[in-house]
């Protein structure tokens, strides 16, 4: 098996241990909370799951977020 030399990259990546600690940064925006922020706006809450379950009120809702304009 071929070695792989110690100034290399690869070598520092599988050998080395990191430095410092990982830079803090804010959870990523799930899908499901971009629905319930739209909710929010536009009807002031609700259960999106429950409201999705009627076929004709969840595309109602949907056509209303994509119209919906900001003042």
């Amino acid at each position: 098996m071929a070695r792989i030399e110690e100034g290399r990259g690869v070598h520092r990546v599988l050998v080395g241990k990191p430095e410092g600690k990982r830079p803090l940064v804010r959870p990523r925006r799930r899908w499901e909370d971009n629905i319930n922020m739209g909710l929010w706006e536009v009807e002031g809450g609700g259960d999106w799951m429950d409201l999705a379950q009627d076929r004709d009120r969840w595309r109602a809702l949907v056509n209303m977020v994509m119209n919906f304009r900001v003042p």
